[in-house]
């Protein structure tokens, strides 16, 4: 039978069978577990999968269909395993707020790069714009405007008020939509506006930390009364990147690598290299100095920034 994954806990995933529509809940046949799967999660909401009916609503995932695509992020704990945020995505929704809880640069440039290596189109909400002043908004205003000067979709929605949120699920329409970012963001908010069936939990930030609560333990997916299907996510505290060569590291920034054909040699890093467009864009305004500090980060390995007793 075929099917796809629309939960996973760890242990038990929740399989919505393609043919009947049904759900089963559904373990992993022993020998998966022996192909040498380095994940926390070698099965991730959005997987098609191959698996048998044991008894009543009770299966066996036997195969892993191949993958179209994944947001996949490095545990910044001392484990360093990897862990799939979610797979088979059109849209991923990247919730960002400016300090309740606060979302750095750093971190949205590491799920921007990734999502750039994958091949999945990013829209970056910049939600609670209700409940900001004039000078916080300005800020807000400014952050979007780097991002959209790179190409990159941005909409200020308040997930509270329902503001621009009609714009959003008409992105939606007829996709397979990830919703991530830090706890708090209000992505549980956000799928309860779009579809208040669901009534997911929410939490208030901590005041004493301005950090978001876990509401959503696992991973979970939802079909949506218009055409479309919205993965819920766990809040990520830091996004450790998995690795990638360091001469294609600058292709994933869209504005570096516009400007790659015009350094002197091509295999050219934007560090200390002569008649590097790069560093001279960036010498004239032309790049934001967050996203070059973002990518000398990365590009040194260092998750030192997310690295912190309670992170995972």
């Amino acid at each position: 039978m075929h099917g796809t994954v629309y939960k996973s806990t760890g242990s038990w995933y929740t399989v919505k069978d393609e043919a009947s529509s049904h759900f089963f809940q559904c373990r992993i046949k022993g020998k998966l577990r022996l192909k040498g799967i380095k994940n926390t999660n070698p099965i991730a909401v959005g997987d098609k999968v191959l698996f048998e009916i044991e008894k009543a609503h009770n299966g066996l995932i036997t195969t892993i269909e191949p993958r179209k695509n994944y947001i996949i992020r490095k545990s910044v704990n001392l484990s360093k395993q990897t862990h799939i945020i979610a797979s088979n995505i059109d849209l991923a929704f990247l919730l960002i707020t400016l300090n309740n809880p606060p979302t750095l640069t750093t971190f949205i440039d590491r799920f921007l790069v990734t999502a750039e290596a994958y091949g999945i189109e990013v829209v970056l909400l910049f939600n609670k714009i209700d409940t900001y002043n004039p000078d916080e908004l300005a800020e807000v205003k400014y952050l979007a405007s780097t991002y959209r000067n790179i190409g990159y979709h941005c909409i200020g929605i308040s997930a509270l008020e329902g503001k621009n949120i009609e714009e959003v699920k008409q992105l939606m329409h007829g996709k397979t939509s990830v919703v991530s970012g830090h706890s708090g963001v209000g992505k549980s908010t956000l799928i309860n506006v779009i579809a208040p069936e669901f009534h997911l939990k929410t939490a208030e930030i901590s005041t004493q930390h301005l950090q978001g609560q876990h509401t959503t333990t696992f991973a979970e997916m939802y079909d949506l009364s218009f055409g479309a299907r919205i993965i819920d996510t766990p809040g990520i505290k830091g996004f450790g990147m998995v690795e990638i060569e360091k001469e294609e590291l600058s292709d994933y920034f869209p504005e570096f690598f516009a400007l790659k054909p015009h350094c002197k040699f091509n295999n050219c890093l934007h560090l200390e290299e002569p008649n590097c467009a790069v560093k001279q864009a960036l010498e004239d305004d032309k790049i934001a100095w967050s996203r070059y500090k973002s990518y000398i980060q990365i590009l040194s390995g260092d998750d030192s920034t997310y690295r912190k007793a309670d992170e995972s």
